[in-house]
């Protein structure tokens, strides 16, 4: 950027350092993120040297998931929708896309979604695309359809992730419907998924809409919130990229009914439908939720 007239200002000078920073902050998330766009699935190698043994051992031991509904899984590839929790960190999630690698071998490949801030974090951006992890854009998600693969998406992004954790029993997928006509377009069916448990790995004392709103960071960094939480090392921080450890709380997921939806590509644009079937995946996931949330008995411990 040069020091000419700048259309804001009206004057010759340049712009605050705080808009050149967070400028270069945009423009960095989105090159690292049109470098995530493409994927054709997990990383062998590092599968089978990284990820399998400490992630076997996380599942089975210290957060003692439980998977039910395999049985439901349509032959053909699907578009996967649920909720995810627990702050930066949404174990749930990854828990379940491990899972889904042990089951299948590679035989059936599934691409997670992630929001952009995380796909371009160094480090968590490069451990998130040797798993496989894909931007939740329709571009890079229909992409992966279109190849055949199975694709899971969090339609709730950080709303659904950093929630209050009073509400960690309720299915945010917060009115965005664009998983229904991606639905539509690619010809896939969409199977619902419910989990609870997640959302006890660490404790997100305030959404920080806020905070979001207040330094500007919700806007540039694309989400609304800049959660508050109590967890391991630290009793209180605000969190944007992980900060905690999670907490060994035990997670139940259930892969539910798929809902078969209109191929039709005039369907994406019938609002009343694509509302219909918004309400019909959402209640699905929430009934999954309360039937699995009534099996916990206590906080973490399960």
């Amino acid at each position: 950027m040069d020091g000419s007239a700048n259309p804001v200002l009206g004057t010759g000078q340049a712009p605050p350092a705080t808009d050149r920073s967070q400028d270069v902050v945009s423009r960095f998330i989105s090159r690292r993120v049109t470098a995530a766009m493409e994927s054709d699935g997990p990383n062998p190698e590092f599968m089978r040297r990284f990820q399998r043994p400490v992630f076997d051992r996380l599942c089975d031991h210290y957060f003692r998931l439980e998977i039910d509904g395999w049985d439901r899984l349509p032959n053909e590839p699907s578009l996967l929708v649920g909720v995810h929790s627990g702050g930066s960190l949404t174990m749930d999630a990854w828990t379940l896309v491990h899972a889904w690698h042990r089951r299948f071998e590679g035989e059936r490949i599934l691409h997670g979604t992630a929001h952009d801030v995380l796909m371009a974090a160094p480090g968590l951006g490069d451990y998130f695309k040797a798993m496989g992890v894909i931007p939740a854009s329709r571009k890079a998600v229909g992409s992966a359809l279109a190849a055949g693969h199975d694709v899971i998406v969090w339609p709730g992004g950080e709303q659904d992730a950093m929630r209050n954790w009073r509400s960690r029993d309720r299915a945010i997928l917060a009115g965005r419907k664009g998983f229904v006509r991606q639905a539509i377009r690619s010809g896939v069916p969409i199977v619902p998924v419910a989990t609870v448990g997640g959302h006890d790995t660490v404790f997100v004392l305030s959404e920080g809409r806020f905070l979001a709103r207040w330094t500007g960071l919700g806007k540039r960094l694309r989400g609304a919130t800049m959660p508050i939480i109590a967890g391991f090392p630290l009793p209180l921080a605000v969190e944007i990229l992980p900060a905690h450890i999670p907490l060994p709380a035990k997670i139940r997921t259930e892969i539910l009914d798929p809902i078969t939806v209109d191929t039709d590509p005039a369907r994406a644009d019938d609002t009343e439908y694509v509302d219909a079937v918004y309400r019909q995946v959402q209640t699905a996931i929430q009934d999954g939720m309360d039937r699995l949330a009534k099996r916990r008995k206590f906080p973490v411990f399960g």
